[in-house]
């Protein structure tokens, strides 16, 4: 039962971080990057303050020098930064789409600076997911849009986040390190700002437009901490797949787009190594308690 309710909890924060992304879209047509992070980055940050405070954290723990801690947060950058600005300048589905390579992203990072041990079938599933993003973005091809690279600087950047992340200090709380990393968008969306001419006039739609945006981001986000709690991680992890779906079905029905074949193809191929990787680690998982 613990598994079904993660299940279900993990379909809804997927579904609901794909609602943000479509209201971060829709407002990049009146208002600029660089004001959008900075929003989303103040109004987070104040957000899990609030949650930390109310659960009697401090705010300045004194891990915040810590170089894990400060590594994570410049990947929060990258990341946040390249797929934030990928949502306003490709389609959702094509951004999407690239971003879930990050799990395939993450098990190379875990082998290359974790010293995790990855078989070659593993290996094999990373390099097939990587020809699907390449289909996605036909480098090279009449089709090549150079904006889908945010998307992929936004990929990396996050999976690198998620591999420094176990190297954190345990003292430092799940809330602690949420905080820090909202944060950190605030400077970048500032920088941003400032070689962009400015901020634009905020209206009652964009405002609250970006307010739901938060919102959404806010219980997506805790819907998933909630999911791996109570669930089993092997039996929820392939439902963050559900994420594209609902991004497809959000470009089209909302933006018009239409995925060619090879986008769908390339889609494809990432999920389908995702999912060989996962039940990899699963099946390795299980043999390794069995002796």
């Amino acid at each position: 039962m613990n598994n079904l309710r993660g299940a279900l909890l993990m379909v809804l924060s997927m579904g609901g971080f794909a609602l943000e992304d479509m209201f971060i879209k829709k407002v990049s047509s009146s208002l600029p990057v660089g004001q959008i992070l900075l929003f989303i980055g103040l109004a987070g940050t104040l957000a899990f303050a609030c949650l930390t405070v109310v659960q009697r954290q401090t705010l300045f723990p004194p891990e915040l020098l810590n170089g894990a801690l400060i590594s994570r947060n410049l990947c929060e950058i990258v990341g946040t930064g390249g797929f934030v600005t990928a949502l306003t300048l490709v389609p959702i589905s094509t951004a999407t789409a690239i971003q879930q390579s990050i799990p395939l992203m993450v098990t190379m990072g875990a082998a290359l600076f974790l010293g995790e041990t990855v078989g070659w079938r593993r290996w094999t599933a990373i390099f097939v997911g990587f020809a699907g993003m390449l289909l996605i973005i036909r480098p090279g091809g009449a089709d090549f849009d150079p904006a889908a690279l945010f998307a992929v600087l936004g990929a990396v950047g996050l999976a690198a986040r998620d591999v420094v992340t176990p190297r954190i200090p345990r003292t430092m709380t799940g809330l602690q390190v949420a905080t820090w990393g909202f944060f950190m968008t605030v400077p970048l969306g500032g920088v941003l700002l400032l070689f962009s001419g400015g901020a634009a006039p905020f209206t009652l739609a964009s405002g609250g437009m970006l307010t739901t945006a938060v919102s959404l981001g806010v219980v997506s986000y805790y819907m998933l901490v909630e999911s791996v709690r109570i669930a089993n991680l092997s039996a929820i992890a392939p439902f963050r797949y559900s994420r594209l779906l609902f991004a497809l079905i959000i470009g089209m029905a909302v933006f018009g787009e239409r995925p060619d074949l090879l986008t769908l193809s390339g889609a494809g191929l990432i999920i389908g190594s995702g999912l060989y990787t996962l039940a990899r680690e699963r099946a390795l998982f299980s043999a390794a308690r069995q002796r």
